[in-house]
């Protein structure tokens, strides 16, 4: 219990800037959820991305050094291993979801499929 309190005291401490931000710049519901795709993209998925690679990671380390010569620890090493993996292709899956979806409703790009951005003004 003790242990769960200082972690979620840490991830305060660091959303406080977010937070900061987030009330001189937020003005209507699509600011709120540019805000809020933006915390996505930018802070989130990359410490998910760097979760997946350290346990990938680990899970190497256990199967070629740790475990040389014991195979219950190759065993476990390349479960980590798989589970890394799996981890980055569920994430790159559901970013790329995620991405296609704010495309197509304007709330990330600013260009949606029914905008036209040529460059080229037409009709005055």
């Amino acid at each position: 219990m003790k242990k769960s309190i200082t972690t979620l005291a840490v991830l305060a401490i660091f959303a406080l800037p977010f937070f900061a931000m987030a009330a001189t710049s937020i003005n209507n519901i699509t600011d709120v959820g540019q805000f809020i795709i933006g915390i996505i993209n930018n802070v989130l998925v990359q410490v998910l991305f760097a979760v997946a690679f350290i346990v990938f990671v680990w899970g190497v380390f256990s199967v070629f050094i740790l475990g040389a010569n014991d195979e219950e620890k190759k065993g476990k090493g390349k479960k980590l291993m798989l589970y890394g993996l799996v981890g980055f292709f569920v994430m790159v899956s559901v970013w790329g979801l995620v991405h296609i979806l704010t495309g197509s409703v304007s709330l990330g790009g600013g260009s949606g499929p029914g905008q036209v951005s040529s460059g080229v003004k037409i009709g005055g």
